[in-house]
């Protein structure tokens, strides 16, 4: 389990700017490799935002509720998870075309489909969180053909966002009423291996993760609007607050991009906006 060390605030709340403004309190947010920016909204919008910021364009709508959304490793379609409607939706981005991806795995019905996340292969990951306030959240898996199965059976408590580790290795969850990040050891034959507790972080309720070239994980959360960066040698440290709630309000799910993947997107369930920061470190190249 990582330790907490003392705080550290690498970047000022000034140094945060409004990227995208005018989108319905959108808590998903993706990066394409053309650089185009996309987002969901709370009534089942799907947006894509030009590479400036300055172009919004509502291109698909699944009459929900759009949690996390996350490209193929070819890009040519992209995951949305929705949990108004129990769903995995795939947007054809070639053919504009949605359709259902998955509503149940193994016969079993999705709760709240949560968060996708790719690998190399083009294997889906995809967490669902469970009943409410109950430690029952899973994570299911999909192959290239879209064959899904429940991956780990849990229980978590609230899975929420993930990512893979640099070498492919390891699925990061976010749970966010452990308060923490739990990650899963992926086996030779892509099963499940050992879990374990990455970090608590108490009185928090962590949403998004997304990780740097150098393996640092960035940690954003609904609440207290802050995002943490856990080190690799298990050191956190705050990377941004905002403790006016007004430019990073109710940060959920956050992407790296940019022509020098340097970028941090945010997306804040409590506004209208993308937020943007600049980082010292490119992300992690998903494609």
């Amino acid at each position: 389990m990582g330790r907490v060390k003392e705080i550290i605030m690498e970047k000022k709340i000034l140094e945060v700017t409004v990227f995208a403004d005018g989108l319905d309190h959108p808590e998903c947010v993706a990066v394409h490799p053309d650089g185009s920016v996309w987002a969901g909204g709370e009534a089942g919008q799907v947006y894509q935002i030009s590479a400036d910021g300055k172009q919004i364009k509502e291109v698909a709508n699944t009459g929900g509720f759009n949690l996390g959304i996350a490209f193929s490793p070819l890009a040519d379609w992209l995951a949305i998870c929705d949990n108004k409607n129990k769903c995995v939706w795939k947007y054809d981005l070639l053919t504009g075309v949605l359709t259902c991806f998955s509503s149940a795995v193994e016969g079993v019905p999705m709760s709240i489909p949560n968060y996708p996340a790719f690998d190399r292969k083009g294997n889906l990951y995809v967490s669902d969180s469970g009943t409410f306030r109950k430690v029952n959240g899973r994570v299911y898996k999909f192959d290239i053909y879209g064959n899904g199965v429940v991956w780990h059976k849990g229980p978590f408590s609230f899975a929420n966002g993930m990512a893979l580790s640099v070498d492919q290795q390891v699925l990061y969850v976010v749970c966010t009423w452990l308060p923490g990040v739990e990650q899963i050891k992926i086996l030779p034959d892509g099963s499940a291996g050992e879990r374990s507790v990455l970090i608590e972080i108490p009185k928090t309720c962590p949403d998004g993760i997304a990780l740097d070239e150098e393996g640092n994980k960035y940690i954003s959360c609904y609440t207290p609007n802050t995002i943490y960066k856990l080190n690799s040698a298990g050191e956190l440290s705050t990377f941004i607050h905002d403790w006016e709630s007004h430019t990073l309000c109710n940060p959920t799910n956050i992407a790296f991009g940019g022509k020098d993947k340097k970028r941090l997107y945010v997306a804040g369930l409590g506004r209208w906006h993308i937020a943007l920061i600049d980082t010292d470190t490119p992300g992690l190249s998903l494609y």
